[in-house]
C-alpha cells in the first residue's frame, strides 16, 4: 500500500476510476444513481479533496465489489485523511507542491532532469536558502521554514529502503554562481557525496553534447505497486503540472533516456564537477 497521505488518495482514486469503468458508466451516471452530481464523482477519481470513507462505501455498494476491496478502499480513504510532515510547516509550502512532497514519500525511483539549478535532493541549505530568497510572494520568514522542508525531503535518500534516484544536471546549473563562489564550492561538494550512495546517479549534460528535447526541468515519479502507474512532474513559479497520461509519461521516460544517453558517464560527471568545485574554491 502507497506509504504517504497523498500517495494513497491517488491510488483510491485510481481504483475508484477502474470500478467505474469496469461496469462502462460515465460520472453523470453514476452520479445519478447515487444521487450525487457527476462532478462529486469526478472529484473522487481525480483525488481532489478529501475523500469520505461514507462516499467509498456507497461506491463499493453500487459496483458490487468484494468485502475485502471495500474493506481496502475504505482504509486508504481513512488514511489519506491524514496529514504527512510537511503540513506542519504551513504556508511555506503551497498546496500544489505540497501534493509533489507526498508523492515523493511513496515513490521507487525519481528520474530528474534539470537545466538551470541543483537539483533540490541535492542541495544544500544555503543553496536552497539562496534560490529561495528569489522565490515571488514568500517572505523572509517562509525561508527557513522551506529550507528545512528540502533538507527534511533529502532524507528520502538516506533512509533503510530508499528509491532509486537519477539526475540530469546541465553544466550551466554547475557553472553559474548561486550565492557566491564559496556556496557553490561546497554545494559541489554536496553532489559530489551524495553521487557515492548505491541508489543515486548524477550524470551532466555538457555543452557539447549535441541537440537533445527541448523541454524545462521535469522529473518522472515511479511507484512500486503496478497499480500505480508512473507519472510525470513539471514545476513552474506559481503552480505545477502533473502528466499522468501513458502517452505523456512515454514521452518524458525517452526524452530523460535521451538526456542520459547524450550526459557524461558518471564518472566523468564527477570529474567534471570536482573541477568546477575546485575551480569556485579558488
Amino acid at each position: 500500500m502507497a506509504g504517504s497521505p497523498t500517495a494513497r488518495r491517488r491510488r483510491l482514486a485510481i481504483e475508484l476510476k477502474k470500478l467505474r469503468e469496469e461496469h462502462a458508466l460515465t460520472c453523470n451516471q453514476v452520479g445519478k444513481e447515487l444521487d450525487w452530481s457527476g462532478s462529486k464523482v469526478n472529484r473522487l477519481e481525480t483525488g481532489q479533496g478529501r475523500v469520505q470513507p461514507s462516499d467509498v462505501d456507497a461506491l463499493c455498494r453500487f459496483y458490487g465489489t468484494s468485502d475485502e476491496l471495500r474493506a481496502l478502499l475504505k482504509a486508504l480513504a481513512k488514511q489519506s485523511k491524514t496529514k504527512g510532515w510537511w503540513h506542519a510547516h504551513g504556508d511555506a509550502v503551497p498546496s500544489w507542491f505540497s501534493v509533489y512532497v507526498g508523492l515523493e514519500q511513496a515513490v521507487s525511483s525519481l528520474r530528474t532532469y534539470q537545466g538551470e539549478f541543483i537539483p533540490g535532493l541535492l542541495q544544500t541549505a544555503e543553496y536552497a536558502s539562496e534560490l529561495s530568497r528569489v522565490t515571488p510572494d514568500l517572505s523572509p520568514d517562509d525561508i527557513p521554514r522551506l529550507v528545512d522542508v528540502r533538507m527534511r525531503r533529502q532524507e528520502l535518500l538516506t533512509e533503510a529502503s530508499p528509491p532509486d534516484f537519477w539526475a540530469v544536471v546541465h553544466q550551466s546549473a554547475i557553472l553559474q554562481v548561486i550565492g557566491n563562489r564559496q556556496v557553490m564550492a561546497r554545494q559541489l561538494e554536496r553532489m559530489l557525496e551524495m553521487a557515492k550512495l548505491r541508489n543515486v546517479t548524477v550524470q551532466v549534460l555538457p555543452y557539447d553534447a549535441g541537440t537533445y528535447p527541448s523541454t524545462g526541468p521535469f522529473t518522472v515519479l515511479g511507484f512500486p505497486e503496478q497499480e500505480d502507474p508512473d507519472m510525470v512532474y513539471r514545476e513552474g513559479l506559481t503552480d505545477s503540472v502533473y502528466l499522468e497520461l501513458p502517452t505523456d509519461v512515454s514521452i518524458y521516460t525517452k526524452a530523460f533516456d535521451h538526456l542520459r544517453a547524450l550526459a557524461l558517464s558518471p564518472q566523468r560527471s564527477a570529474s567534471l564537477i570536482r573541477s568546477s568545485m575546485e575551480d569556485h574554491a579558488r
